[in-house]
């Protein structure tokens, strides 16, 4: 069977840019057997797990802080945030970088599989199960074997910072 060369106004004329699903770039992440993920625009870099320096006084799910590159940046174990079984740090963990109202902190992470671009129309409210949990999560994504949870790292960082004021 022969195939005929397709001239550049085949493709022009069969692709119409309005019909193009808009669609969002999101860092998934395990913690324990979850899946999570965040807007890739939140991300600013994902590092090896490393040593990081423990602070008195500091709410439990604050591990430590990291110095990376001359700034200091507050670590939070998203293990102990989301109250999962505690293990050992081990070659897949990361620590995910990210800013959040203008603050910069780390979120230990079990692994970071990959960055996933979901067509918005596939991005579903949480179950009303989880209305305490609702501010966390902005929606539930239905990927071929699996759920993906999608966070409100604003809702983290806001307990964050009460947590340090609290005495």
């Amino acid at each position: 069977m022969e195939s005929r060369p397709r001239k550049s106004s085949d493709v022009s004329e069969s692709w119409d840019p309005s019909k193009a699903e808009e669609s969002r770039q999101v860092v998934s992440f395990r913690v324990g057997s979850e899946d999570f993920g965040l807007g890739i625009q939140r991300v600013q870099e994902i590092i090896r797990h490393q040593a990081l320096t423990r602070v008195p006084n500091s709410p439990a799910f604050v591990e430590g802080v990291v110095n990376l590159r001359g700034k200091v940046i507050p670590v939070i174990a998203l293990r102990k945030r989301f109250g999962v079984e505690q293990q050992h740090h081990d070659g897949q963990s990361r620590i995910v970088i990210l800013e959040v109202n203008g603050m910069v902190l780390g979120f230990i992470v079990d692994s970071v599989p990959q960055v996933l671009r979901i067509p918005v129309s596939a991005i579903l409210d949480p179950p009303r199960v989880l209305e305490s949990r609702r501010a966390y999560v902005s929606g539930v994504v239905k990927l071929e074997d699996r759920l993906l949870i999608l966070l409100v790292v604003d809702r983290v960082h806001d307990e964050f910072a009460y947590a340090g004021t609290a005495d």
